[in-house]
C-alpha cells in the first residue's frame, strides 16, 4: 500500500471512528468515566502489585477504597450543600433589588441623553438578546437533561462506571499487551516512543490539575466560609471544580462571590474581602500551584485546552468534556511529532 493510501485508510478510519463515538455518546458517558478512573488508580495497582498483593486483590481494594471515599463526601457535603442552595434562592430576590438600584442612576442618565427613537431601538435589542438568551440556557439545560442527569442515565453511572472501572483496572497491563501485539513491527519503538510522550502529557495533566482543584476548592470553600459569604461553601466548591478550565473558575467564582456580597454586605470592605479570596486564588494557581504540581513540560496551552473543551462539550456533550484532554495531549503530541520529521526532511531543509 502507498503512503497516500495509507493516509486515506487512516483519515477514512479517524472519520469513522468520530462518527461512530457521536452516534453513541448518549452511553457513552460510565463507560468513559470508567476509563478515566482505571487510568487514574493504575500507578497505585501498580505499586500494589510490587509489594506481593495480586492484581485482582489490589484492584478490588482501590475500587472500593476510591469508591467510598467518594461516596463518604458527598454524605457528609449533601447536607451542608442543600442548605446553602436553598439560601442561595433565598437570596436571588435581593440580589435583584440590588442590581436594579445600582443600575437605576445609569438608566436615568441614558433616558435623559438618548432620544425617544434610540430608547426604542434599545428596548427592543435587550428584549431580542434576552430572548436569545432564554432559548440558549432552555437548550443548555434541555441538553444536560438529555445526555447526563436524566434518572435512566444518572442510575447507569452510578452502577455500571464501578463496574467498568474494576474490570479495566484489573486488565490494564493485559488490554495494553493486547493492543501492542497488533502494532506494525517496523515502527513499534517510534509508536512507544510516542504513546510515552502522550501518556505523560495526559498523566501530567489529569493528575496535577486535580491536585490543584482540590487545593482550590479548599481554599475557596474554606475562606469564603470564614468571611460569612452565604452560600460560601457552594460557591468555593464549585469553582474550584471548574479550575481546571484555565482562569475559568476564579472568573466565575470571582462573580458569583460579589454578586452574592453585593446582595449580603452593606460593607464595601467585606464584599473587597470576597473578591480578594479569588484574587489570591488565581494568583497561587497561576505563579504556584500550577508550575509546582502540573509544570510546563506537558506541552499543553490553556487557549488549546480551552478550545479542546468546547469543541467536545459542543461535540459529545459532557462525555466529550470527558475526552476532551486526552484527545488535546494526543493531537499536541502527533502534531509536534509530525513537525519534528518534516524539520528533519529534505522537504523542510531544501536538500534533494
Amino acid at each position: 500500500m502507498s503512503g497516500d493510501k495509507k493516509t486515506m485508510f487512516w483519515l477514512a478510519g479517524l472519520v469513522v471512528f468520530i462518527l461512530i463515538l457521536n452516534s453513541l455518546s448518549g452511553v457513552l458517558l460510565p463507560f468513559v468515566a470508567g476509563m478515566a478512573i482505571a487510568y487514574f488508580l493504575d500507578p497505585i495497582a501498580d505499586k500494589l502489585e510490587r509489594w506481593g498483593a495480586s492484581r485482582t486483590l489490589a484492584t478490588t481494594v482501590i475500587v472500593v477504597g476510591f469508591f467510598a471515599v467518594v461516596v463518604g463526601i458527598l454524605v457528609l457535603l449533601f447536607p451542608l450543600l442543600q442548605a446553602q442552595i436553598v439560601a442561595l434562592t433565598a437570596l436571588i430576590p435581593d440580589l435583584i433589588e440590588k442590581i436594579r438600584g445600582y443600575a437605576a442612576p445609569l438608566l436615568e442618565r441614558l433616558q435623559s441623553d438618548l432620544t425617544p427613537d434610540a430608547l426604542e431601538r434599545l428596548k427592543g435589542a435587550a428584549g431580542s438578546y434576552a430572548g436569545t438568551a432564554i432559548k440558549w440556557v432552555s437548550g443548555v439545560v434541555g441538553d444536560i437533561w438529555k445526555s447526563g442527569v436524566a434518572f435512566f442515565n444518572l442510575l447507569s453511572l452510578m452502577i455500571i462506571t464501578p463496574v467498568v472501572a474494576f474490570y479495566l483496572l484489573r486488565d490494564y497491563d493485559s488490554i495494553v499487551k493486547w493492543v501492542d501485539s497488533y502494532l506494525p513491527r517496523a515502527a513499534l519503538a517510534t509508536i512507544h516512543e510516542q504513546v510515552r510522550a502522550i501518556d505523560a502529557a495526559i498523566a501530567g495533566f489529569v493528575r496535577g490539575q486535580a491536585s490543584v482543584c482540590l487545593v482550590l476548592a479548599t481554599w475557596y470553600g474554606a475562606s469564603l466560609t470564614v468571611v460569612g459569604l452565604d452560600a460560601g461553601l457552594l460557591v468555593g466548591l464549585g469553582a474550584g471544580a471548574i479550575s481546571f478550565i484555565p482562569y475559568v473558575g476564579a472568573s466565575i467564582g470571582l462573580v458569583v462571590g460579589v454578586s452574592i456580597a453585593l446582595a449580603q454586605f452593606s460593607e464595601w470592605s467585606q464584599i473587597g474581602v470576597v473578591a480578594l479570596v479569588f484574587i489570591i486564588g488565581q494568583t497561587a494557581e497561576s505563579y504556584i500551584l500550577t508550575p509546582r504540581l502540573v509544570g510546563g513540560r506537558i506541552g499543553l496551552h490553556p487557549v488549546w485546552i480551552i478550545f479542546a473543551l468546547l469543541a467536545g462539550g459542543t461535540l459529545l456533550g459532557f462525555t466529550g468534556v470527558l475526552l476532551a484532554v486526552p484527545t488535546a495531549a494526543i493531537i499536541g503530541v502527533l502534531l509536534r511529532f509530525g513537525l519534528q520529521r518534516y524539520r528533519n526532511s529534505p522537504l523542510y531543509s531544501g536538500n534533494t
